[in-house]
């Protein structure tokens, strides 16, 4: 098995490098959506997180308000320190769950937002950063995601800077380019995926991978 950690920050377009992955044959473990499960409805991490900031962080159905959640912890980095402290755990234990199902031979990839931010790097074979401009993030988060452009500043200034996710990479992305670039990229960086995996297994090859990495 060969874990790959992938990171970038916000609005970089990571979502789109997993899921071009994926397309090839990686095994996807997506931390965001893990973060959303484990404080879904009825689990302890929601009692947790209303415990810490209130019931006012409730939708009317009991939900959790994440714009709500998001507002207060992007503005102050002890209530972010807080969140944090009570969903990496659960983020973390659910993820070793889901590595742990998978194939022997497979390329197992973390895409983890804030893997810079909390020193996650050693925990994975390699790192891959999803690297763009700041100006390309803001624009993103407000043209595409609808932030208001105080909000996306705080968000992004909330995370890691450009450079200390660089600092990280094994590999970089760079995703200022068109679609069709970052295909034939993402597509140069499964092939050499494939072929550390494949060295990890003794020479066997990933998962899914043969057909992928004649692309």
């Amino acid at each position: 098995m060969l874990t790959v950690g992938l990171t970038g920050g916000i609005g970089a377009g990571k979502s789109e490098v997993s899921r071009l992955l994926v397309e090839h044959g990686a095994v996807l473990i997506d931390a965001d959506r893990i973060a959303r499960e484990v404080v879904a409805p009825g689990t302890p991490g929601l009692a947790a997180v209303t415990d810490a900031f209130g019931t006012e962080v409730l939708t009317a159905d009991g939900a959790l308000d994440r714009p709500k959640l998001g507002a207060i912890v992007f503005a102050d980095p002890r209530q972010l320190a807080v969140l944090n402290a009570i969903v990496h755990p659960l983020v973390g234990a659910r993820s070793h769950e889901l590595e742990t199902a998978a194939a022997e031979d497979a390329v197992v990839v973390h895409d983890v937002p804030l893997l810079a931010e909390n020193g996650l790097a050693p925990r994975y074979d390699l790192v891959i950063v999803v690297d763009v401009s700041p100006q390309t993030q803001l624009d993103r988060l407000v043209r595409l995601r609808g932030m208001t452009e105080q909000d996306a500043r705080a968000r992004m200034a909330a995370q890691a800077t450009r450079e200390e996710r660089r600092k990280i990479a094994d590999i970089v992305i760079d995703n200022d380019v068109p679609l069709e670039r970052l295909e034939r990229r993402v597509r140069e960086v499964w092939g050499d995926l494939v072929r550390r995996a494949a060295a990890a297994h003794g020479g066997s090859g990933a998962s899914g991978a043969s057909g992928a990495s004649q692309e």
